[in-house]
């Protein structure tokens, strides 16, 4: 099967595509909202839902790794690579992304799996935060029927992810990379103490490296292509601004919330009820895994680029060589920036990537669905992944937090990502 060149994060989607059929075929696709609720009737979002509930425990100073440091969209994607990798022993239509049971599979209940997946790779990594699965599996299991296809799926899903936790173990995040130095130079970001430093360290789960997907170098300081990027957030983003909407500021508020908990709980949906566990434990897998790599790769480019932020740029704009911005030394963005790199968005790329998977795995781009935020206490529907992804790119422009051409490049990086895993893994056999 064809698979992306390195080169190709520079380029549109659509000339790094692969020229395989979709792996579902599927007309058009209706995602009900269900505000991240789960029912134990649908295994893989159910167990999501406990999963992520216990990574977005706040970090503890002692216990694993993975406790002091958790990163929501590594440790989903090991989750869902066990459920994905136990229940396809079973169902046998996929190829195995990592790990295979000894264990006879065939005939056993893939929900034993599913549970036993997710609450080993729990255990493993999260081991004092019980509180958060013990009991939920305890009572899941004991709910169904007993026999050898329960006992048999119990023994896919613990086997399965035991060796999962192998593959994953020491995987980079315990990286201490040296104190960051701020730039003085024009176009360097100014943060102090950034976040994400050692996300470039861990290990991708489908990558062949972090860099694989790096991007391009952003817009000249003293190009029109920066000047216009930069006169768009300049107006936009300010936190008085005139020709902001109140709708804009709304948008900007939505894309507030903690993205990790905005994503589980969102992302969640698209393990649709009315779906096989088969087919939800796949979409699901190729989601995280995604999103997980294209935030190990959108990260490895911000800080290969070291991209300033509007903040900087706007009140700093005397010093870069360009006679079509100015200096505004008071200008001040409506909601806070992030302390990183701003080139990519990251937004764009997780986003990006996580879409691109929901594509691959259904087949289509005629998806409707929608999406809510806690900071707003409002739900807004897509018709599509295109809207959904040009509303992520407003709601950071008009947040005064990232020039256009950041949140553009993010979503090359991010769908790049999503067909390099739908290229390489969970095909059907």
């Amino acid at each position: 099967m064809p698979v992306l060149a390195a080169g190709c994060a520079a380029l549109a989607l659509a000339a790094c595509g692969s020229s395989d059929p979709p792996a579902t075929a599927a007309g058009p696709v209706n995602v009900p909202y269900a505000a991240g609720a789960a029912a134990a009737s649908n295994p893989v979002a159910y167990w999501n839902k406990v999963a992520a509930d216990t990574v977005l425990v706040p970090a503890s100073a002692t216990g694993t790794i993975e406790e002091q440091r958790p990163n929501l969209p590594v440790d989903l994607a090991t989750v869902h690579v066990a459920i994905y990798d136990a229940v396809n022993a079973i169902v046998g239509t996929h190829t195995r992304f990592a790990a295979a049971p000894t264990t006879q599979a065939a005939g056993a209940s893939q929900e034993a799996a599913t549970a036993a997946a997710a609450v080993t790779v729990l255990k493993g990594l999260f081991p004092t935060r019980s509180a958060q699965y013990q009991g939920a599996y305890d009572t899941y299991v004991a709910a169904l029927p007993d026999g050898d296809p329960k006992a048999r799926g119990l023994a896919v899903g613990t086997e399965v992810a035991t060796q999962v936790l192998t593959l994953r173990a020491n995987d980079g995040r315990a990286t201490n990379p040296p104190p960051y130095v701020a730039g003085t130079a024009p176009g360097r970001f100014r943060g102090t103490n950034p976040i994400g430093l050692a996300t470039p360290f861990i290990k991708p789960f489908t990558l062949t490296s972090a860099s694989q997907f790096r991007l391009p170098p952003p817009p000249a300081l003293d190009s029109r292509e920066y000047a216009e990027a930069f006169e768009e957030v300049r107006t936009l983003g300010l936190g008085a601004s005139a020709v902001r909407t109140a709708a804009q500021t709304e948008l900007a508020r939505f894309h507030t919330e903690n993205p990790s908990a905005f994503a589980a709980r969102n992302y969640r949906s698209f393990a649709k009820d009315d779906r096989s566990i088969a087919d939800n434990a796949r979409l699901l897998a190729m989601l995280w895994v995604a999103q997980a790599d294209a935030s190990i790769a959108c990260f490895e480019s911000k800080y290969h680029h070291q991209f300033w932020r509007p903040t900087s740029a706007i009140t700093l704009a005397d010093t870069d060589g360009n006679a079509a911005t100015t200096a505004d030394p008071t200008w001040t963005p409506v909601v806070p920036t992030p302390n990183h790199p701003e080139y990519p968005s990251a937004h764009m790329c997780v986003n990006g990537a996580s879409i691109g998977a929901v594509k691959a795995h259904y087949g289509t781009d005629q998806i409707t669905f929608s999406f809510g935020s806690t900071v707003t206490n409002t739900v807004r529907e897509y018709s599509g992944p295109k809207p959904f992804l040009d509303d992520i790119v407003l709601a950071r422009v008009a947040g005064g937090m990232h020039f256009r051409f950041a949140n553009v490049q993010g979503g090359v990086l991010g769908e790049n990502v999503a067909r390099w895993v739908a290229d390489n893994h969970f095909r059907p056999r």
